[in-house]
Parts: structure tokens; C-alpha cells; sequence
């Protein structure tokens, strides 16, 4: 069930995409070339469903969606049913303590040690900041921490979430970092993390600031937390559903890091914010923070974004992308952005497997559509 992300790593270099967009590019959403290249992809790798977006500053410019939300069942996807966003969720947490830094509760160079004053801290750890967590180069690692162990007794404990945080930062900051310090190794771990910091800063759940500094805000009415219920998408495992009532998500105490869901248009209207479509929301020297990579050796990791470039990335030539991918092994979401461009493209699907194919295939063939426009 718990995914480690290792496939994380080829969504993290730039598209290989060729040509310049043109300047009225918008004109091309809802054309019938995007819809073929959903219908194309969708029947060559055939997951449960497959959802499509086209995203300016605006939010959702062109919607498409395909397939069934539970495999037995007739009842069709819908554009507004909600998604499971998996490791996506990191840039929203990230976005998050931004939102502090601009509310003077928080630095980004704050370091561990401030962000957890109660805690028993080993001092290896002594200069390494939120920053370093947010940029998977803290030296936290996975393999020490996320064991079977952990999340077999994390899916059980019926306690509050920052308690199980809490205890979850003081096991990962007690002993030396695992890992070089600088150096990139992407983890859900730093985003637990990252969450507990939040969770200490504001005296809330993450949950709680999540909803307060990011959903309410940018008016995402669909959004939430774990596995969608109720009138919505099963995700899949080896074709078959999973019923969201049992265990069809990661343990809620790893939601920092990956358990938001929320619907296509909501989603969009996050990916706008992020390309500079919220000002009141995000200032553009808190964004550029949030999307800059770390400095140092490969590959360029921002704040829960990979970032590269692409011929149609910038105004009239190239620019940098944006690029992440999120599964929880039952779903599927990527997203591929040109800040610069304020233009962006979103696919998701309700399946781990074959959603990751389609999903991929397809948002290459939309900046492909939309370049070629």
C-alpha cells in the first residue's frame, strides 16, 4: 500500500517537449486534438478512469475525463468528482509554511531545532533547517524510518495526529541524520516532518492549517484529506477496487506528505496560485522561494517540485517547468507546469498501475497539443 516514490525521480527533469507556444494558446482548450489525446491514452493503457486538465492563471481552461470509478460498476467519472493526489500534497505543505514565512511565524532558514523546542535533538542536526526538509537534503531518510513496523502501528493508533507527528520527529531527530546532509534523497519522512513543524508553530493540526491557509483561501470546497468517500472514485490495485471504508490509503499521519484529494477544477486553481495566479494568497518572492531549487548537486528538487525546462516554458521561448508526480500505489496524479507561461497541465487517474502510464503519456501529449496549437 505505502508507495516509496522511487519513480518520483523521472518526473523530476524536464519534458522533452518540442516547439514555442504561441501567444494565444488558450484559444486551443476544449479543441479536438486535447480530446484525442485523452481518448488515445486513456484506451492504450485502459486504467478504471483518467481525468485531463489544461490550466492558465485563470484555473481550469479545458476538462476532459474518461472511464468508469470503480471497475463492476457503470457509473461514469465525472469532472467534478474528487482525486487522491498522493505525493502532490507536498507542495500544498509547502506552501503552507510559506504562508507563515509571509505571516512572520516562520523563516525559511528556521532551524530544527527552533521548529521543535521541546524535543531531545542530536547535534548533527544543529544546522540543518525547513528548508533542508523542504528540499529533501536534510539527510532523512526513509529506509531508517518508514518501516512495514511503522505503518502497520500508524494505520492502528487512534491518537491525535500531532501527537503521532510529534513522536514520529523525535524518533527521526534524536539520532544523527541517516543520510549525507546536502545531499538529495527524497523521503515522505521530511514532509512528516515539515507537518509536525507546522502543527508545533501554529498549535493546530495540519489539517486544520491546511484548511485555514490553503483551501479556504483559494476556495477549494472539494478538498480533503485520505482516500475520497462517499459518492466518488474507488482507487485500484491490480485492477481491482479498493473500498475507500478499509484501508485504501497510507496512514493519516503521513498526510504532510501525501494525502490530500480534492477535484480536477480545485487542484487547478492550486497549480494557477502556483504560477502566480493568487497574489493576495502567495506573494511572488514567497512563490520564487517555493520554486527555486536547492542549490547544489542534481536533480533540482524545490519545495515539493522538480523543476527543469522546456522550448515552450517561457514567453516566446524557453523557460523552467515545474513537475510532480503522486501515487499512493492506488492512484495516480502528474502535473507539468510553466510558471512563466501560466500555463500548466494536470492528469489524474484512479489507478497506480496502469493510471501511471496513462497519466504520463498523456500530459506529454497535451504540452505537445498545446505547443503545436
Amino acid at each position: 500500500m505505502f508507495a516509496t516514490r522511487r519513480a518520483l525521480l523521472g518526473g523530476l527533469v524536464a519534458l522533452p517537449l518540442a516547439g514555442a507556444l504561441p501567444a494565444a494558446a488558450s484559444a486551443s482548450f476544449g479543441n479536438a486534438a486535447a480530446e484525442a489525446a485523452l481518448d488515445a491514452a486513456f484506451a492504450e493503457a485502459a486504467p478504471p478512469a483518467l481525468a485531463a486538465g489544461i490550466v492558465t492563471r485563470e484555473g481550469l481552461g479545458w476538462a476532459g475525463v474518461r472511464g468508469v470509478r470503480r471497475v463492476g460498476s457503470e457509473a461514469l467519472a465525472t469532472t467534478d468528482d474528487r482525486w487522491h493526489l498522493g505525493s502532490n500534497t507536498k507542495a500544498m505543505t509547502a506552501a503552507v509554511f510559506g504562508r507563515l514565512v509571509q505571516q512572520g511565524r516562520a523563516r525559511w532558514d528556521m532551524l530544527v531545532a527552533e521548529a521543535f523546542p521541546a524535543l531531545t535533538i542530536d547535534p548533527a542536526w544543529s544546522a540543518i533547517t525547513m528548508d533542508d526538509l523542504m528540499h529533501h537534503r536534510a539527510g532523512l531518510l526513509d529506509a531508517s524510518l518508514l518501516d512495514r513496523t511503522w505503518l502497520m502501528a500508524a494505520h492502528a493508533d487512534q491518537r491525535p495526529l500531532p501527537e503521532q507527528r510529534a513522536e514520529f520527529a523525535a524518533r527521526a531527530l534524536r539520532a544523527p541524520p541517516a543520510g549525507p546532509v546536502g545531499q538529495f534523497a527524497y523521503g515522505n519522512g521530511n514532509y512528516i516532518a515539515l507537518g509536525a513543524a507546522i502543527e508545533t508553530i501554529t498549535g493546530q493540526p495540519w489539517e486544520t492549517v491546511m484548511a485555514a491557509e490553503l483551501y479556504a483561501p483559494l476556495g477549494l470546497t472539494t478538498a480533503g484529506f485520505g482516500a475520497p468517500q462517499g459518492d466518488a472514485p474507488w482507487g485500484h490495485r491490480g485492477g481491482v477496487g479498493v473500498d475507500p471504508a478499509g484501508f485504501a490509503d497510507n496512514p493519516a499521519a503521513l498526510g504532510p506528505a501525501g494525502t490530500a484529494h480534492m477535484s480536477l477544477a480545485d487542484y487547478a486553481r492550486f497549480i494557477a496560485a502556483m504560477m502566480g495566479g493568487a497574489p493576495a494568497w502567495l506573494s511572488d518572492e514567497t512563490r520564487a522561494h517555493l520554486l527555486t531549487p536547492a542549490s547544489g548537486t542534481p536533480p533540482a528538487y524545490a519545495a515539493g517540485w522538480g523543476v527543469g525546462t522546456a522550448p515552450w516554458g517561457g514567453v516566446g521561448g524557453p523557460g523552467p517547468t515545474i513537475t510532480h508526480n503522486g501515487s499512493n500505489t492506488m492512484w495516480f496524479a502528474t502535473v507539468l507546469a510553466a510558471p512563466g507561461r501560466g500555463l500548466g497541465f494536470i492528469v489524474l487517474s484512479n489507478d497506480g498501475v496502469a493510471g501511471q502510464r496513462a497519466c504520463t503519456t498523456l500530459v506529454r501529449r497535451l504540452a505537445e497539443v498545446s505547443a503545436a496549437a
